[in-house]
């Protein structure tokens, strides 16, 4: 934890290093489409391309540096970002359609996690056809995915020793390319002026819809925002400077190797796949800019599919996603990998490549679903700015001022809606159903839920205990809880006591486990409710943190122990005498619908549709990371709008 603190506190040389391996591979690889994509198969026209770098220039300097690295990074949640650690924090205010942004954010986002690996990859091996043209890179770029995904499952500790080196070298190499060109052509530099820009959005026939091309640049902004929490607020505000001016260097760059050979087509130039990217090397440089390309995309999905882990460990903590496994590869805080997320986005990935083929057809579905994401962290930062009582001036102007800049860009990309578009919008609607589904029948089920009085069983719990005349269940029965006060239980886990079987048990405990707003907590709170009979145990853990809780109800007990609390020693003569622990049962009751409700049509899509979800989502003890050998599973029904009287007749 002191090491997690440290990171966000202080700047360093090495955070500064390892914030270039892990946080700007999405935003670092888009000079290898964005200038290609802006000028596309039509012949080069000087003021497009002025206007386009100077779209790119001031799209990074007001959405990417002012929104995200100096405005954005200061909404963390305890050193964390991303929209669900920025919904975590303004949903205390108690606005509930808020949940919509947060929604409809996290889907897109994720969506963008699938059109970013190919997208990357496709544009650094299609280099390979200026020497073999007739090459077929499509299975070349799914074997890269492939092996990029399988190693998924080994963590990433490659980051400090190999990826942050290799990205310092792909930066300077895009610097370096840039000045090369822009030395031959300085006038380039003119494009600094916005009035190119302005020139090329309200004037030119076509030039407001190079919007849609020019966003592509910023894409990545979003994704530094969630990968916030890994090297902290510090370390990327001072290395973005960096960044931002290699970028800003290979766009000018580009461009002014463009504007020199203006008429001719990228075709012309460089065949079919010609690439300005490419286009501004030298020949004898080529392969060695296609193996630095080519890693610095792989780089990049990497930082892609690490936030869309972090992202989904975090829906599941606020009731978004089911619950799946997690599995934690490296002692690195933060770091973990979700199997079936992993290879979900791979199977997603390997259908981008395999209907799109090349990275210009992809260049089509990229940025739509992304400028949404962007859109509702705009909306949530509105209500950030109140929390934190900023001048309802300024929040204002902050708002509208990027409120128009990213309808602008929205409905720029909405022209690529038939041209592939639709393919990222439909993986975003799906996910944003799901979300919300879930979410949904998680209220349901709680609001369908019978809370009791504790006090009111007391009695009967404490000559439970003793009673001999029935067989005892176990030395200690442990029941998980969602009741969030101490004084309240699930009347289902009474049912489950005293009438499923009656358990006689030596000790009860009642565990309940909060997830709390911030992401690195772990606290434990313990509540004797009848002496050496009934205790219960709250777990306050941040969403970030794993679910574990046999090991954690053992440090718990092995601390009660020694403070004398409870004796867990078996209460059986002969273990007893011998000091032999006593046995722990875990009980998990699981809700079924049951045929009893009389639901609403909306209610029964909803409820049938979460149960389907919840067979294929992982069980209840394993989410709990609890001992299959001790668990008990209990299933109850669960009824919604009972119908209070069915009207039956007696007859003799």
């Amino acid at each position: 934890m002191s090491a997690h603190r440290g990171l966000h506190s202080k700047l360093t040389f090495a955070g500064l290093l390892i914030t270039l391996g892990i946080i700007y591979g999405d935003i670092g690889t888009s000079p290898l489409y964005v200038m290609k994509a802006i000028v596309g198969a039509h012949p080069i026209d000087a003021d497009i391309v002025l206007g386009g770098v100077s779209c790119i220039l001031w799209t990074l300097t007001l959405q990417t540096t002012v929104k995200y690295v100096l405005v954005t990074l200061s909404a963390d949640n305890h050193g964390e970002g991303g929209i669900f650690a920025l919904y975590a924090l303004v949903k205390r205010t108690k606005v509930r359609w808020l949940i919509v942004p947060a929604v409809i954010g996290g889907s897109a986002l994720l969506a963008d996690g699938i059109i970013t690996p190919p997208i990357s990859v496709s544009s650094a091996v299609e280099g390979l056809r200026s020497f073999y043209p007739e090459l077929n890179t499509v299975p070349i770029v799914i074997g890269i995915l492939f092996a990029l995904f399988y190693i998924q499952q080994f963590g990433t500790k490659l980051v400090g020793k190999f990826f942050a080196p290799m990205m310092l070298i792909w930066f300077s190499m895009l610097g370096i390319l840039g000045v090369l060109q822009i030395v031959d052509h300085p006038e380039v530099f003119k494009a600094i002026n916005p009035y190119y820009a302005y020139h090329l959005l309200s004037i030119h026939p076509e030039g407001f819809f190079v919007l849609g091309a020019v966003f592509l640049c910023t894409t990545g902004a979003e994704a530094l925002y969630s990968d916030m929490g890994h090297c902290g607020r510090k370390n990327i505000r001072i290395s973005w400077i960096f960044v931002k001016s290699t970028l800003i260097l290979n766009y000018f760059g580009q461009a002014a190797y463009l504007i020199m050979h203006e008429g001719e087509t990228l075709m012309s130039l460089g065949g079919e796949f010609g690439n300005p990217f490419y286009l501004i090397m030298a020949k004898w440089f080529y392969p060695f800019g296609i193996v630095i390309a080519t890693t610095a995309a792989v780089i990049a999905s990497q930082a892609v599919i690490s936030g869309s882990f972090t992202m989904i460990n975090e829906a599941m903590r606020l009731n978004f996603w089911p619950k799946v496994k997690i599995k934690y590869p490296t002692e690195l805080k933060g770091q973990l990998y979700i199997p079936s997320i992993n290879w979900l986005l791979f199977l997603g990935c390997t259908l981008v490549v395999l209907y799109f083929q090349v990275s210009a057809r992809m260049e089509a579905a990229y940025g739509l679903a992304i400028i949404l994401c962007m859109i509702m962290t705009t909306s949530l930062l509105n209500y950030y700015f109140i929390i934190k009582r900023v001048n309802w001036m300024l929040i204002t102007a902050i708002i509208l001022i990027y409120a128009v800049i990213e309808i602008c860009f929205l409905v720029a990309n909405m022209k690529k809606f038939h041209d592939g578009g639709n393919f990222t919008i439909a993986i975003t609607s799906v996910l944003i159903i799901l979300m919300a589904t879930w979410f949904r029948a998680k209220k349901i089920s709680k609001s369908y839920t019978k809370m009791v009085k504790i006090d009111d069983y007391k009695k009967v719990l404490a000559e439970l205990s003793v009673d001999l005349s029935i067989p005892k269940y176990a030395t200690h029965l442990v029941y998980m809880t969602n009741a969030n006060r101490a004084d309240e239980i699930e009347e289902k886990v009474m049912v489950s006591i005293l009438q499923k079987r009656p358990k006689r048990a030596d000790i009860y405990w009642f565990v309940h486990v909060n997830i709390l707003s911030e992401p690195y907590k772990t606290e434990y709170r313990v509540t004797e409710i009848i002496k050496d009979d009934l205790f219960r145990i709250d777990f306050n853990l941040g969403f970030r943190e794993p679910t574990k809780i046999n090991l954690m109800f053992k440090e718990v007990l092995r601390d009660m122990v020694k403070n004398g609390e409870v004796d867990v020693t078996s209460r059986y003569e002969s273990l007893s005498k011998n000091n032999i622990i006593g046995d722990f049962k875990f009980v998990l009751s699981e809700k079924f619908l049951s045929n009893d409700s009389d639901m609403r049509w909306d209610e029964k899509i909803i409820m049938n549709t979460y149960f389907m979800i919840k067979k294929l989502s992982l069980s209840e003890e394993k989410a709990f990371g609890l001992d299959s050998s001790s668990v008990k599973i209990e299933k109850f029904p669960m009824v919604l709008h009972p119908p209070e009287k069915i009207g039956l007749t007696r007859i003799d």
